[in-house]
């Protein structure tokens, strides 16, 4: 069995590890090629191309490498025609994965697409594309699944890798402890993005909020997470500039940990928000874009929430202050409810935990079943 597989950044290169050990663990003859990242060659995936070649973010970095990553798709696509796999399957990528996913599909070669692009949300006429270029989608969540239903795609939904990573309960702590951060004080956690872009956008308002929390609760302190030097950078000046400075822990990375130790976290809108979620820890979400931005992305997308907490949940469970709403005195406010409501934070944990549950479903398994079973190749009867 010969199957091509494309990843492109970090978190690509993960999913794809672990679906092709789960396809492995079934058919230990089984050959992959494609363009891999380290998990995936350290799995037995053969690379045409390392995976960084397709990190490319940001327009103007894109233009700059477009003749570059068109010659390495080119290339791809006569390769697998060249060589048909048994079936090709692109991870998430897929400004460059539909295009061969197509091309290949066009030939009568099986096409799979693992991570469901956000069409759901805005610019759905996408899915006509996607319909045309795979034969099947596979969704990290419910949601997703039931659009491609809606729009005669067929799909599976394999649940999410992150739900088998963090535990259902995790301990506040055991993660205070090794962070070193103090065990008597409540802490909220600040997260402002791991772009630059954002933690220029959200640094002060969040800090300013910081501040007036801490005024009616000295009690309080603040943890950062800082995802790059240069963030930690912006972070520590915009502190110093602050007249009422709060007592802040700046950590860098750790994200997960600080979660993990704290009683309430604010952050910028992404995928941390789904971690925060996760960690059945009650959160504030927000966001702002420049006025012009935020005016054309407001009349593209389609969903009611920008945080997947909520739109997991179908109502607002975690508070979202964007754009206009996004104040100090409205983040403040939202953090000292939570820091005040007990009953509130246990329903909001609650509602984490089911929906926690419900991502849970063993992912690298069931999308190795769903692939094998599209190739009539599915002979999975125990768990890896």
């Amino acid at each position: 069995m010969r199957i091509g597989i494309v990843a492109g950044e970090a978190s690509g290169d993960l999913l794809a590890a672990g679906l092709i050990k789960a396809i492995k663990a079934d058919h230990p003859e089984a050959e992959f090629e494609g363009i891999a990242g380290p998990a995936m060659q350290e799995a037995g995936c053969k690379a045409l191309y390392p995976a960084e070649k397709l990190a490319v973010m940001g327009l103007v970095e894109v233009l700059a490498h477009y003749r570059e990553l068109k010659g390495i798709q080119n290339h791809v696509i006569k390769h697998f025609l060249d060589n048909p796999p048994d079936v090709f399957i692109g991870v998430d990528a897929p400004d460059f994965n539909l295009t061969v996913e197509r091309k290949l599909k066009q030939q009568g070669i099986k096409s799979v697409h693992y991570v469901s692009p956000s069409v759901w949300a805005w610019r759905q006429y996408r899915v006509k594309k996607i319909a045309r270029s795979v034969d099947l989608m596979l969704t990290l969540f419910p949601f997703e699944a039931d659009f491609y239903r809606e729009h005669q795609v067929a799909v599976e939904f394999v649940g999410h890798p992150l739900a088998e990573m963090i535990p259902l309960e995790a301990d506040p702590v055991a993660a205070r402890q090794k962070l070193n951060l103090p065990v008597d004080k409540k802490l909220v956690a600040i997260l402002p993005g791991s772009r630059m872009s954002e933690a220029k956008m959200l640094t002060q308002l969040m800090l300013e909020a910081a501040s007036q929390v801490a005024n009616q609760y000295p009690e309080t302190e603040f943890v950062i997470p800082l995802a790059t030097a240069k963030i930690r950078q912006h972070v520590e000046a915009v502190y110093d500039s602050l007249a009422d400075r709060p007592v802040i822990h700046l950590l860098d990375g750790q994200s997960r940990q600080v979660m993990a130790a704290v009683d309430v976290i604010m952050l910028a809108s992404g995928t941390a928000a789904l971690e925060a979620m996760l960690y059945k820890r009650p959160m504030v979400v927000t966001y702002k874009l420049s006025p012009l931005t935020y005016f054309i992305v407001k009349w593209l997308i389609k969903t009611e929430f920008v945080s997947l907490p909520n739109i997991l949940a179908g109502q607002e469970v975690a508070k979202e202050l964007i754009q206009d709403q996004a104040t100090p005195n409205n983040l403040a406010e939202a953090v000292i409810k939570l820091l005040q409501d007990s009953s509130m934070v246990e329903a909001m944990s609650q509602q984490f935990k089911e929906i926690h549950i419900q991502l849970k479903q063993d992912a690298s398994y069931k999308a190795a079943q769903a692939v094998l079973a599209l190739i009539g190749a599915n002979k999975l009867n125990n768990k890896f």
